[in-house]
C-alpha cells in the first residue's frame, strides 16, 4: 500500500472515530428500547399505516358472507331479546344455502343451547349437511359446540387482542384438555382447498408448524414484531385484505326472499354470523386496517381469505425477522446515519439527505411489507435521525478544531519560510563570516554591523508584513520590505519576480555567476491551490539561495519551468561546487513534503563534473480534490 494512501486511511479512521463511539452507544439504546417494547405502540401504528398504504385488492370471490344484521332479526315474528334467531329460521337458512351447493358452510354463531322455535329441526340439519362446520368457545370460558356434529366439523372462533386492544394476529391452533382444537379459518380453508387435492399437514422440521399443500404457515413466536408476548398456541399475523369491499355480502332477508344469485354460494366458503350492533359480536381492529370495528363474521373471511390466496394466488403471509437479523437492520440504519453526518457538508444538505434517506427507508419497509415481511420501522428511523443529525454537530465542531490546528501548523509554517529564506539567510552570512576568520577584525567587525544591520530590517519587515496581512490571508508572499507579491497573478510570472528578486541579494556566489539563463513558460494552474504556488515560488527561492550561499566558483545558472511529456518541471542548474553534505535539512524536507502534495517528484543531485541540479516536478492538468 502506498504511504500516501495509508495516510489518508488513518486520517479518514481518525474523523470516522468521533461519530462512530456515540453513534454506536444510540444503536445501542434503542435496540435496548426496541427489546424491552417501549416503543410497542408506535410499531403497532407504523405496521397498520403500511398496511393501510398497499393498494386495493378485489373482492374475494370465493368467500360469501351471510350477515344477520338488524333489521333481519327485528323483522322475525319470534324475536326474542335474548336471541338474535330462532332454531327454525336458522335450520331454514342452512338448508336453502346447501341447495346452492357451496363447497363448506361456517356457522359462526354460538348454538350450545335450544332456542325455540325449531330446536329438533336445527339437530337435523346439524346431522344431515355435512359441509357444514359450526363453532365453539374455548379461551378463556368455554361453551360448547351445537349438538349432532361430527369433531371435524367443529372449530374454534376465539380471537387473541393485542395491548392496545386490536386484533393483528389469527390463532389456527390449540391444546387444550380436551385435545388439539382448529380455527374455524383453518377448518373452512382446509374443506375448500380438499378439493383442489390439497391437504391440511404439519411441518417436518417442527412438529407445530402447519403446512397446507406446500406452502408453510409461517408461526408466530414470542417477540417476533412484538415484545414478551404470549405465544403459547399456533398462530399467525393477520393480513387483512386492502380495499373497501372485501367480501361479498348476503343479508338474511335476501336469502329468505330469493333476492341473490345462487351462483354467488355455488362452490363457494359461506360464513353466516351476526352483523347487528346489538349484539356486540365484533372485534376491534385499527381503523389504519379496517373500519375500526370488524364483526366477526368478516374477521373469519379475512382469516380463510389469506390461507386460501396464499396457496392459490401466492398472496404473502406475513413473517418477521428472527431477532439477530432486526438488530442487524436497525444496526445497519444506524450506521448509515453517522455516515451521512460525516459526509454532508452543511446543515441544509444534512437534513435533505436525512429526509430522502428516511423516505427510502419507509419505502423499504413498506415494499417489504408487500412481500410479506414486517421489519422494524420506529427503531430505524430514530436511529438514523439521531446519527444522521446530532452526529453533524459533533463533525461539524471535530471539523472546526481540525481546521483550527491546521490553520495555525500552516502559519508556523509560512512564518518559518518566510524567516528562513530571509533573516536566517542573512545570519547565516554572519555567522560564515565570524566563522571564516578570512577578514581582520577591522575589516570583520563593519561588515558585521552591515549584515546585522541588514538582519535587523527584515525581522522589522516581517514584523510589518504581518501587521498589515495575517498569516491565515496566504494570497500574499512576502520577499522584502519592498516586495509583496500577489500570489492570485499568473505563476510564470510570479515565479520571475522571486527569480529576479533573489538575484538581487548580496550572496557572495551570485558576484561570479556570468551567464545567466531563464526560461519561465505559462503553466496551467487550475490544479494548483494558492498554497502550492506559495510552496513552488519558496522552492525556487531557497534554490537560489542556496546557489548564492555555497556554489563556490560558480559562473553559469539556468533557471527554467517548462512542460514535458506529461509533466512540469521547476528545475535550477549551478556550475558551483556546491556542498556534500548526507544531511536533509529543513528546506529539503519543505520540498519532498510539496512534492508529495503534488503527486511530484524532487531531487536535487551533483552533476558528473561539477555543479548541482536541484529539480521539482508534477504532472500536468491533473485535479485533486482538496487541493482547492
Amino acid at each position: 500500500m502506498q504511504p500516501g494512501l495509508w495516510k489518508i486511511i488513518k486520517k479518514e479512521i481518525s474523523v470516522w472515530r468521533v461519530g462512530v463511539l456515540p453513534g454506536i452507544v444510540v444503536i445501542g439504546l434503542v435496540i435496548i428500547a426496541h427489546f424491552s417494547g417501549s416503543m410497542q405502540s408506535l410499531e403497532w401504528l407504523a405496521f397498520d399505516s403500511l398496511l393501510r398504504l398497499r393498494p386495493e385488492e378485489p373482492i374475494d370471490e370465493r368467500i360469501v358472507l351471510v350477515g344477520i344484521n338488524e333489521d333481519d332479526i327485528r323483522s322475525q315474528k319470534d324475536y326474542l331479546t335474548d336471541s338474535s334467531i330462532s332454531d327454525r329460521d336458522l335450520a331454514a337458512l342452512l338448508w336453502k344455502l346447501h341447495v346452492c351447493k357451496p363447497r363448506v358452510i361456517g356457522l359462526d354463531i354460538y348454538r350450545d343451547l335450544a332456542v325455540n322455535p325449531g330446536h329438533p329441526e336445527l339437530v337435523a340439519a346439524f346431522k344431515n349437511i355435512k359441509n357444514l362446520i359450526a363453532i365453539e368457545k374455548v379461551l378463556p370460558k368455554q361453551i360448547a359446540a351445537p349438538p349432532g356434529l361430527l369433531p371435524e366439523q367443529i372449530a374454534f372462533a376465539d380471537q387473541i387482542t393485542d395491548g392496545d386492544g386490536k386484533l393483528r394476529r389469527s390463532l389456527l391452533a390449540i391444546s387444550t384438555s380436551q385435545g388439539y382444537k382448529l380455527s374455524l379459518s383453518l377448518r373452512l380453508a382446509e374443506a375448500y382447498l380438499t378439493h383442489e387435492d390439497i391437504t391440511l399437514k404439519n411441518g417436518i422440521a417442527d412438529r407445530t408448524t402447519i403446512k397446507l399443500g406446500n406452502t408453510v404457515l409461517p408461526r408466530f413466536f414470542a417477540n417476533e414484531g412484538y415484545v414478551q408476548t404470549d405465544a403459547a398456541t399456533v398462530q399467525i399475523l393477520l393480513n387483512f385484505r386492502s380495499g373497501r369491499e372485501r367480501f361479498r355480502t348476503i343479508s338474511l332477508n335476501d336469502i329468505k326472499s330469493d333476492k341473490f344469485n345462487s351462483d354467488w354460494v355455488r362452490d363457494r366458503i359461506v360464513i353466516i354470523g351476526i352483523t347487528s350492533p346489538s349484539r356486540k359480536d365484533f372485534v376491534t381492529t385499527s381503523k389504519q386496517l379496517t373500519k375500526g370495528r370488524v364483526y366477526g363474521a368478516e374477521i373469519q373471511a379475512h382469516a380463510v381469505s389469506q390461507l386460501v390466496s396464499a396457496v392459490l394466488d401466492d398472496r404473502p403471509l406475513l413473517d418477521t425477522w428472527e431477532d439477530g437479523w432486526e438488530y442487524l437492520w436497525i444496526f445497519a440504519w444506524g450506521f448509515l446515519g453517522i455516515a451521512i453526518a460525516r459526509l454532508t457538508k452543511s446543515p441544509l444538505a444534512n437534513l435533505i439527505v436525512v429526509g430522502i434517506t428516511s423516505a427510502s427507508l419507509v419505502v423499504t419497509s413498506y415494499l417489504l411489507l408487500t412481500w410479506g415481511w414486517w421489519v422494524p420501522v420506529i427503531p430505524t428511523i430514530l436511529v438514523l435521525a439521531v446519527n444522521g443529525i446530532e452526529l453533524t454537530a459533533l463533525y461539524q465542531c471535530d471539523k472546526v478544531l481540525r481546521s483550527g490546528l491546521k490553520a495555525r501548523q500552516d502559519v508556523i509554517e509560512r512564518t518559518f519560510e518566510t524567516i528562513h529564506n530571509g533573516p536566517l539567510q542573512s545570519l547565516a552570512k554572519v555567522l560564515k563570516l565570524v566563522r571564516s576568520q578570512e577578514l581582520p577584525i577591522k575589516e570583520l567587525l563593519p561588515e558585521l554591523e552591515k549584515e546585522l544591520d541588514k538582519l535587523n530590517h527584515e525581522l522589522r519587515g516581517i514584523y510589518e508584513f504581518l501587521q498589515r496581512e495575517p498569516p491565515t490571508q496566504d494570497s500574499s508572499l512576502y520577499l522584502g520590505n519592498t516586495l509583496v507579491l500577489n500570489l492570485q497573478d499568473p505563476l510564470h510570472e510570479i515565479l520571475y519576480q522571486v527569480y529576479s528578486y533573489t538575484l538581487a541579494r548580496d550572496f557572495p556566489c551570485f558576484r561570479t555567476i556570468k551567464i545567466k539563463i531563464r526560461s519561465f513558460g505559462p503553466i496551467d494552474e487550475r490544479c494548483l491551490s494558492i498554497e502550492q504556488k506559495q510552496g513552488l515560488c519558496r522552492f525556487l527561492e531557497e534554490a537560489l539561495c542556496n546557489v548564492g550561499k555555497h556554489a563556490t566558483g560558480v559562473t553559469r545558472l539556468e533557471v527554467a519551468c517548462f512542460s514535458s511529456e506529461g509533466w512540469y518541471t521547476l528545475s535550477i542548474i549551478d556550475d558551483g561546487l556546491g556542498i556534500n553534505s548526507s544531511r536533509e535539512g529543513r528546506g529539503t524536507q519543505q520540498f519532498r513534503n510539496l512534492a508529495r502534495q503534488l503527486k511530484g517528484k524532487f531531487q536535487r543531485v551533483p552533476l558528473s563534473s561539477r555543479g548541482t541540479i536541484c529539480e521539482l516536478s508534477w504532472p500536468v492538468g491533473k485535479f485533486w480534490f482538496g487541493n482547492k
